[in-house]
């Protein structure tokens, strides 16, 4: 990569210098309808894409070497590099081409890169998989304690907690980053713990770890004097929250994502379960890495995104707060004692898109009328299900008070359902998503454009009777512009009088010819005014509507959280209500009685195979016995036994109900469960 910019073209030299600020990172140079790539990027870009390598141009008498992605096609091929491990730059043409030529015929459109992605700071649906989270992380270690904040830009969530270096593998474990973090002096046997669990690891200046620095600039993007508030952050957890804003303002080039307050996580609040066990209990992924024959493939029957991303969160952390366990259990009780309100809110949450990932698009200005669109019908859904909620009987104060923030956004609601269209574009450059009626100067500009559309298929009919060549079309292309075209075979008689007067020949092809005239000519002025008038305005409103749902957002993503709870908790009573799972008594006791457990995976596998069903078992730790001696032959069902009581502990302190006649868990604080790694239990 190290060329002397005396030989390269200007173009050539402009993504030279463009590269050399993003050396970790494959550049995508926009060129017209591609992403291209040159040099050691497309070698590299070309193996990995399995796309053909090509050359442009020489320097110091060698090749360049080529290649390039379709625009249109762009998200693809960012997905497989993405799970390759490659950063990508993403260089955008940042002017009008026929502004740089004002500049002189040899001037070069300007350039710049307008993101960096990477796997922790994807926002795109096309990159992400819908039900789980894309989680950033950064850690922090001062002598043995360690600090970790962690955001799903998605989605907006922001977190953070403290721990004894010894449980960094747990904890990571527990949060499965896309990416993390770190200072750039971290030392290799730290660095090693983290490449077990993490997909990505970045270093970054320990200048970004700064707590003063973060305590200002997080004071800064929150708009608040002091960060009190939100709780209090040792110096560490301030490092680590600091430093992914940092790194979200360098990779986002400036824009911040909309982040939620941070939350500070307590230790002693969760269920503490080391790597060994999560990997072995198969909570959330199975031995090979996926999600069959998970405990999360048995609960996930939820009927949205989010509602799916916040179970498995629930499950990852299991809470040791007996009051928080309450409030859930009673919620799902409520909901398993009305299976008709509880058929009708899941019928109406199938409905609710993703509120919380278009919301982080719209304030990273990636959105487009799709995702006004989802703002709208979220809100909408919303008010629905809240009319649903508010005559159940035991539904607790907590969440109808949640709900009650819809009232703050009947308005916005109400003019997104008069402003959009029914069927809305992915992009606002491809316009006509406001409806006819919301704003008078759009529909004049419409009604201008499309009554040209009918005057070009006039002039059509007339040129065609005028040269008596009844093939005689106007078309259209990025190239010419408007221009009329006749079979070739017409050729003469259009270069020659009377037509000559009225036809100017701008091209021939082999089958045709093209011409243009004085009167298209000012007609296409018309329409390319029209057209460029009717999407500055579509896009003005949109900007509009972008800023009035962000003025709003906390109150979004507020009810966003809500529904995502209250999904999950419908879809444990309907879990229990299905399979006849009991509410489970949770006291402080150190005793654990089960009676007629089940294996709630195996005995799913079981039903799904038309086998026969799960014989169930008891087991009862207390002061009449604290410790139990099981033995057997092999494949008794030892494994079982023991991972069937771990999930139904982990069950009970998520507030669901559990795969038993009868159950009474005293509250655990930590899970150990070292079976053999081959057991494949389903």
């Amino acid at each position: 990569m190290n060329q002397s910019n005396q030989n390269l073209t200007p173009m050539m030299a402009q993504y030279m210098e463009i590269k050399s600020q993003h050396q970790d990172a494959l550049l995508f140079y926009r060129m017209g309808d591609f992403y291209e790539m040159f040099f050691d990027d497309a070698v590299d870009a070309s193996e990995a894409l399995d796309i053909a390598l090509t050359k442009r141009g020489k320097t110091n008498n060698m090749d360049i070497p080529m290649c390039g992605v379709p625009v249109h096609a762009a998200d693809q091929y960012l997905q497989l590099l993405i799970r390759k491990g490659f950063r990508v730059a993403v260089c955008e043409q940042t002017e009008d081409p026929s502004e740089a030529r004002k500049r002189g015929n040899k001037a070069i459109v300007k350039r710049e890169v307008i993101r960096v992605i990477t796997p922790g700071t994807l926002t795109e649906d096309s990159l992400l998989t819908a039900d789980q989270n894309n989680y950033i992380a950064a850690i922090h270690q001062i002598r043995k304690s360690v600090a970790m904040a962690w955001a799903d830009i998605s989605s907006g969530s922001f977190h953070v907690t403290s721990f004894p270096l010894v449980n960094l593998a747990s904890q990571l474990s527990r949060i499965s980053p896309r990416e993390v973090i770190y200072p750039e002096t971290y030392s290799a046997q730290i660095l090693g713990i983290v490449r077990e669990t993490a997909d990505s690891l970045t270093p970054l200046s320990d200048v970004h770890f700064d707590s003063r620095m973060a305590k200002r600039n997080l004071s800064e993007m929150y708009e608040v004097a002091t960060l009190d508030s939100f709780g209090q952050f040792n110096r560490s957890e301030l490092a680590c929250l600091g430093a992914i804003v940092a790194y979200l303002e360098i990779t986002q080039q400036g824009k911040i994502p909309k982040l939620q307050f941070p939350s500070r996580e307590k230790s002693e609040d969760t269920l503490q379960i080391d790597a060994a066990t999560r990997k072995n209990l198969e909570i959330t992924r199975n031995l090979s890495g996926g999600k069959n024959n998970t405990l999360l493939s048995v609960l996930d029957k939820t009927r949205t995104a989010s509602g799916a991303r916040m179970l498995e969160r629930w499950l990852a952390n299991p809470s040791t707060n007996i009051g928080l366990i309450a409030k859930r259990q009673n919620e799902v009780e409520t909901f398993y004692l009305q299976s008709d309100s509880r058929r009708e809110i899941r019928d109406k949450l199938k409905m609710v898109p993703d509120l919380q990932r278009s919301l982080s698009r719209l304030a990273l200005e990636r959105g487009g009328p799709r995702d006004l669109n989802v703002i709208k019908t979220g809100i909408k859904q919303a008010f629905l299900i809240n009319q649903e909620v508010s005559v159940i009987d035991g539904i607790s104060e907590q969440l109808k008070a949640s709900l009650e923030l819809l009232a703050n956004l009947e308005g916005l609601a109400q003019d997104l359902s008069q402003a959009l269209m029914p069927n809305v574009p992915l992009g606002t450059r491809d316009g006509d998503f406001i409806a006819k009626g919301f704003d008078e100067e759009l529909d004049e500009t419409r009604k201008l454009r499309d009554e040209t559309r009918v005057v070009i298929a006039e002039l059509e009919k007339k040129y065609a009777q005028l040269a008596d060549i009844p093939r005689l079309k106007v078309r259209f292309n990025k190239l010419l512009g408007y221009y009329v075209e006749t079979p070739s075979s017409f050729y003469s008689k259009m270069v020659s009088q009377p037509l000559s007067d009225t036809f100017i020949h701008r091209q021939s092809t082999s089958t045709a010819c093209r011409f243009t005239s004085k009167e298209l000519s000012d007609l296409e002025s018309r329409i390319v005014n029209a057209q460029q008038k009717t999407v500055e305005i579509e896009v003005k409103l949109f900007e509009q509507f972008r800023e009035a749902i962000l003025a709003q957002a906390n109150d979004i993503f507020f009810i966003a959280q809500t529904l995502s709870e209250m999904d999950i908790i419908a879809t444990l009573a309907e879990i229990a209500h299905t399979n006849n799972w009991c509410k489970p008594v949770l006291d402080e006791s150190c005793d654990l009685e089960i009676v007629a457990g089940r294996h709630p995976v195996v005995e799913e596998s079981l039903r799904k195979n038309n086998q026969t069903p799960f014989v169930t078992n008891d087991c009862n730790i207390s002061d009449e016995g604290r410790i139990i001696l099981l033995t057997g032959p092999n494949m008794a069902g030892k494994s079982t036994f023991l991972r069937q009581n771990a999930l139904l502990a982990l069950l009970a302190q998520i507030g669901s109900y559990v795969p038993a006649k009868k159950a009474r868990i005293g509250i655990i604080s930590q899970l150990f469960c070292p079976v053999g790694h081959g057991d494949d239990l389903a």
